[in-house]
């Protein structure tokens, strides 16, 4: 394995990744479409290509190729696990991806649930940790909606007052995918546990970005995807341990009823979990000494430290051009997500993002399914925003071409 502890990101990371190997227009493209799906380093890509050319096979049988295929699934959970600093495999699920998993989670739990009961959401999540709650107003179930301020942040003020001894569930994400806030889960954790409410977190945007550790946070659940982190289309749940085993879900009568199994319905994507494995080695590889968790610690801080400062620098750079609004908290807060959104004065965010692509420049326009966010900034009906976000092949050079198109417009 290549030691990159002692590279940077940014330039020296691109060699690791096939996508730049593209031009159009005889120059490469820069990729700030990583908030939607990053690139996928070699080695993902490998270790899925070798999984299908080497041992394809369904689970739990006698032969080799499905003996190796229960590996991958275990070495999978174990991955995670290190990821997110969870007590072990066991409370590790994958589904096809961060929003079908949480529809399942909201069957299970609504089923608990009884008229009159309280969930808490919040202005500010994407659908995926909206819709599947509001659904469960069919059943009598009373959803609560935390405000979301002008700044783009939760209303603290707002979530206190309507948080109660009803509540009993709050879903709220770590980091807007579509402004870049993160949120302040200690605060609101303190707070669910003030009224015995389960929280229901929403790391898709957070994990590609900071470390985690789901045990110091005390979560109860906890979503996150592995293509926004440079794997495959996977779906990953991290259930705090008897705590789903406990849930009614949905489920074949010959599944496991055993965590991390009962949630996990039909045949699973195990190429594509032998590329979750990849792509969380791969970010431990920028890490130097220890087992993958410690390298995951280490690396994490080096990729926060690349991210912000190219996402200052683009927030900068955009502040000074007289036609541009940006949208989210300012980068003089103590924490945010490499994300930036913004709209040039007399053009539609798909007017910029298709002139951006003219010149090789990935970025994406619209509300990305963060639908109350934008409509709550008044801009629903305008074609959202446009977003860039900062990933780990991130250049100073990539910023300055986005921020020079910008200007020409």
């Amino acid at each position: 394995m290549i030691d990159r502890s002692e590279y940077g990101f940014g330039r020296d990371a691109r060699a690791d990744f096939p996508a730049f190997e593209r031009l159009e227009r005889d120059r490469p493209l820069a990729f700030f479409d990583g908030p939607g799906g990053s690139q996928v380093p070699t080695q993902v890509i490998e270790a899925v290509s070798r999984y299908y050319r080497r041992s394809n096979a369904n689970t739990h049988g006698a032969f080799c190729t499905s003996v190796e295929t229960d590996a991958v699934i275990e070495k999978a959970r174990e991955s995670c696990a290190a990821l997110l600093c969870a007590p072990g495999p066991e409370t590790i699920s994958f589904g096809a991806n961060m929003t079908t998993l949480t529809f399942s989670l909201a069957h299970a739990l609504g089923r608990t649930l009884r008229p009159g009961d309280e969930i808490l959401i919040t202005q500010l999540d994407h659908e995926a940790n909206r819709g599947p709650w509001l659904n469960l107003r069919q059943a009598g179930i009373q959803v609560r909606e935390v405000r979301m301020t002008l700044q783009g942040e939760l209303d603290y003020e707002d979530f206190g007052a309507k948080l109660n001894e009803a509540t009993r569930i709050v879903a709220v994400g770590w980091a807007s995918n579509a402004l870049g806030t993160v949120n302040d889960l200690s605060w609101i954790r303190e707070q669910t546990r003030r009224v015995g409410a389960r929280l229901v977190v929403d790391a898709v945007h957070y994990a590609p970005h900071f470390g985690i550790n789901v045990q110091t946070a005390d979560f109860d659940f906890l979503l996150c995807s592995a293509y926004k982190f440079y794997g495959p289309h996977i779906g990953i749940l991290y259930s705090r341990p008897n705590l789903l085993g406990q849930l009614p879900t949905d489920r074949l009568i010959a599944q496991d009823s055993r965590a991390p199994w009962r949630i996990e319905t039909g045949t699973l994507n195990h190429a594509g979990l032998a590329g979750v494995t990849a792509a969380i080695e791969y970010l431990a590889s920028w890490g130097k000494d220890g087992d993958l968790r410690s390298r995951l610690e280490q690396a994490f801080p080096r990729l926060g430290r690349h991210e912000s400062s190219l996402a200052r620098r683009l927030w900068n750079g955009l502040g000074h051009i007289e036609a541009v609004r940006r949208y989210g908290p300012d980068f003089d807060e103590t924490s945010r997500a490499p994300t930036v959104a913004f709209r040039v004065r007399h053009l539609s965010p798909r007017t910029v993002a298709k002139r951006l692509a003219e010149e090789g420049v990935l970025v994406w326009d619209g509300d990305f399914y963060a639908a109350r966010a934008i409509e709550i900034l008044g801009l629903a009906s305008l074609g959202g925003v446009v977003r860039a976000g900062i990933s780990l092949y991130t250049t100073e050079q990539d910023v300055d071409r986005l921020l020079a198109v910008v200007e020409r417009l």
